[in-house]
């Protein structure tokens, strides 16, 4: 399966991230903000923004003169023994920042062995999330998530994915034929939310924007009551300009 490489803002925030933690590791003692500056070849301002995020985060430290060293989080998701742990507990917290952020129910998911998959998420009382009335695997067709990994995918992986599963009608709303389905996955672009509008269930909107790492496909998504409909792209932009954390996170 290939996938179809179109980098999003999160994919350049990322990598711009990687180049700052690997210049920091290098410098083992503190680096400043001047020499971040001639090693990484960022802009001033971009390189502040990263710094902040990666402070927040916890992968880098400011130390007493003003440097910069490697932070706790790095440290944990770098040693073999526990990452997964490590991985799932830090995406864990930024998952619900993000919930706390969009006031939304946030889920992360991947393209898995040809299947869709929900790999974490993160809800409230107030952030309910989907109730999975049909398995998200057999209705990709119809939800923001499924989508958003499927317009990730070149066109024989669509095709291979709508070969093993049928397009059921789920509301009035759903796509069920194939054509039209393939048709708005390949004009949809890359910087934009895929969207679910009471296609997967009636009373619930959600989008989802793409986050693949390497050759893992992946999405972070949002769900909202239909009378939220009107905070959905709003929320969806939100969630688009923070999900450089989770892409870095998955990425180190």
């Amino acid at each position: 399966m290939a996938l179809k490489h179109e980098p999003t803002a999160p994919y350049h925030s990322a990598q711009d991230a990687l180049r700052v933690l690997e210049t920091v590791a290098r410098h083992t003692t503190g680096i400043n903000d001047t020499e971040l500056v001639r090693h990484t070849n960022l802009d001033p301002e971009r390189l502040t923004t990263l710094l902040r995020m990666l402070r927040r985060e916890g992968y880098v430290e400011q130390i007493t003169d003003g440097g910069y060293i490697s932070g706790d989080a790095l440290s944990r998701l770098g040693s073999a023994q526990g990452r997964e742990k490590a991985l799932r507990d830090k995406i864990q917290r930024t998952l619900d920042r993000l919930r706390d952020s969009v006031g939304a129910a946030v889920y992360l998911s991947r393209y898995v062995d040809g299947e869709v998959r929900i790999a974490q998420y993160a809800d409230g009382p107030t952030t309910p999330v989907v109730h999975e009335w049909v398995d998200f695997r057999s209705s990709a067709h119809a939800t923001a998530i499924g989508k958003s990994l499927l317009g990730q995918l070149d066109p024989a992986g669509r095709r291979d994915h709508l070969a093993r599963h049928k397009l059921p009608r789920l509301t009035s709303r759903t796509i069920t034929n194939d054509r039209l389905l393939l048709s708005r996955l390949e004009s949809q672009p890359s910087s934009m939310p895929h969207l679910d509008l009471q296609e997967y269930a009636i009373g619930t909107v959600c989008a989802a924007v793409p986050i693949t790492a390497g050759s893992a496909v992946g999405c972070l998504a949002l769900s909202l009551p239909v009378e939220h409909a009107h905070r959905l792209r709003r929320a969806a932009d939100t969630l688009n300009r923070n999900a450089a954390p989770v892409l870095l996170s998955l990425s180190i």
